[in-house]
């Protein structure tokens, strides 16, 4: 007898970052540009879209956020990415959201890293914060949602 298949949903944690992350937003700090951040179907990715200038340089690239899974194995609990660009790197974070839905910290590579991003959501969905980097150094930034 065949055991009925469930289908698989996204989690929660991912449901209440793409609350956060999705649309187009206006960045500006240590950072000038634009993101554009949308759903992958069937919910379990996020499929950000980043044109940005860093120190006079142009970055163009995409951002793949959302668990791990390998064949056969349950999802990790933490929400990683991946970032290519333009400029042929590649690089690494892991999301958390704070239970309230306000506090967005993005590690560079693993969780705990001494590279990392903090910010604050306002009401209007806002964030405000900062990269922080080993030995100091950093830069505030903030993403402001446009709408329309």
């Amino acid at each position: 007898m065949d055991t009925p298949q469930t289908t698989p949903t996204p989690s929660k944690e991912m449901q209440r970052l793409s609350q956060k992350l999705v649309g187009k937003a206006q960045l500006s700090g240590g950072v000038t540009g634009t993101s554009h951040c949308e759903v992958m179907e069937g919910g379990f990715f996020l499929l950000q879209h980043v044109d940005i200038t860093q120190n006079g340089m142009h970055i163009k690239g995409i951002e793949i956020i959302g668990h791990l899974k390998a064949f056969g194995a349950e999802p990790t609990a933490e929400i990683h990415s991946r970032f290519y660009d333009n400029n042929g790197n590649t690089l690494d974070y892991t999301y958390e959201l704070s239970e309230d839905g306000r506090k967005l910290t993005v590690w560079g590579g693993e969780k705990g890293s001494p590279a990392y991003y903090e910010g604050i959501f306002n009401d209007d969905g806002t964030c405000n914060g900062e990269w922080h980097y080993p030995g100091g150094g950093g830069y505030k930034m903030t993403t402001k949602p446009v709408k329309g």
